[in-house]
């Protein structure tokens, strides 16, 4: 156990501004956010913040009709806030491992409950899965973002990359599945072996099959969610 005197912990646990920039690791769960001007954030991640920032919900309209339409299918999906001004924002969610990405013109397909923030300039769509019905799992409903900008993801401990390649297709659990490249179109596929013997809401029953060019994220983790009003 570590033992500190007060003044030894408020200099150990201080926050430390490291120059790097609008988005910045204070730890490792945690997100600086050295914001002037706008981001877009998690709903429900703020932990602090300095300075005159404002957070507005997102609009209804903001994004257009096609995605109300994928909302109101994919019930929660992601919900975003606006927040703007200028300080230090202070973002986490859960204790989830933070890692931030630089996209330079690539696009990233990513769980929509890993998404923790992303600037302003990130185009953004919710992606339906296809073929699946009954309970939800974490790859069903994501977001692909594209553009140039910074996008923090979260994961649960830490992340393992997986690379797709032509003669070599990965598979994955959707629970554990966390973001993948944005030229890959997963499928779904089922084990009806497994799938009998484990019950219909295992990971090993159903899986995301990765076939093409390109890497896959996981989690040493698998995180289920449930879709409201589904069911057989």
């Amino acid at each position: 156990m570590s033992r500190f005197t007060l003044d030894e912990f408020v200099r150990s646990a201080s926050q430390k501004d490291k120059g790097e920039g609008l988005f910045e690791l204070e730890s490792e769960r945690l997100l600086e956010i050295n914001l002037n001007g706008r981001i877009w954030t998690k709903m429900g991640s703020m932990v602090a913040y300095t300075g005159n920032i404002k957070f507005i919900r997102e609009g209804i309209l903001e994004h257009g009709l096609g995605k109300i339409l994928k909302r109101a299918v994919s019930g929660e999906g992601t919900r975003l806030t606006k927040a703007e001004g200028t300080g230090k924002l202070y973002l986490a969610d859960s204790g989830k491992k933070v890692t931030i990405l630089k996209l330079q013109g690539d696009t990233i397909c990513v769980n929509g409950n890993d998404v923790l923030a992303f600037e302003e300039t990130i185009q953004w769509d919710i992606k339906l899965m296809r073929k699946i019905t009954g309970i939800m799992s974490g790859g069903l409903f994501n977001v692909k973002l594209g553009g140039s900008g910074m996008v923090a993801i979260t994961t649960h401990y830490d992340p393992l990359i997986l690379k797709v390649t032509p003669q070599s297709p990965v598979c994955t659990d959707p629970n554990a599945t966390v973001a993948w490249s944005g030229s890959l179109e997963p499928e779904f596929k089922t084990d009806i072996s497994i799938g009998t013997f484990f019950g219909r809401g295992s990971g090993e029953s159903m899986q995301m099959l990765f076939k093409g060019e390109g890497f896959v994220l996981i989690q040493p983790m698998e995180e289920v969610y449930f879709q409201a009003g589904s069911g057989a």
